[in-house]
């Protein structure tokens, strides 16, 4: 009979302790992200929490069929709901597919849940879905507490973000010895 080698700490058997091991576990795959949130929405704090889902929902979700568009997640009987989560019916299901826009529980821990549920009683703040993804093989979704932003302070982000890019590319120039005063002096 061959020996049995020992399974190594947080590998596989036979795995050398010093040897790195890829698994299906370090992988996040994003599925869906809500960009429309981060301009409309100053998010002050961010949490991942699992999502109750149907058969049909998962094989859907790992086709790439969401949308994270007008979805909201809200407070009922002491839990967290998302709502407006469009997850498109799957292909080859039959009968038992399931309703595109369905309420869906949102998994926290109690205490968790108590912490979003004390900070979005504060005025003009809410929750909104960031992300959703896999981790682990688990759907996840990333849900931030955020502070909606009025029209000025959208204007003022995309200045900021027009002008930091554009430091970004003269520095480029910069570095690589192309300054835009020398390409003037040369079509002269």
């Amino acid at each position: 009979m061959a020996p049995v080698r020992p399974r190594a700490p947080g590998g596989r058997a036979g795995a050398e302790a010093g040897e790195v091991v890829a698994s299906r576990e370090a992988e996040r795959r994003l599925i869906a992200s809500n960009k429309k949130a981060r301009h409309e929405y100053a998010v002050l704090k961010t949490y991942e929490a699992g999502i109750v889902l149907r058969g049909t929902e998962v094989k859907s979700l790992r086709a790439g069929q969401a949308s994270l568009v007008d979805a909201f997640a809200q407070e009922r009987d002491g839990e967290l709901w998302l709502y407006g989560l469009h997850i498109a019916e799957y292909a080859y299901g039959t009968w038992t597919n399931h309703q595109p826009r369905r309420m869906r529980k949102l998994l926290l821990r109690r205490v968790e849940i108590a912490r979003i549920l004390d900070r979005i009683r504060d005025p003009g703040l809410t929750l909104v879905p960031l992300a959703l993804y896999f981790s682990n093989g688990w759907a996840k979704v990333e849900i931030g507490v955020a502070r909606g932003k009025r029209s000025y302070d959208k204007r003022q982000a995309l200045a900021e973000r027009d002008a930091n890019r554009e430091i970004a590319r003269e520095l480029g120039r910069h570095l690589k010895g192309r300054s835009p005063t020398s390409r003037t002096a040369r079509n002269r």
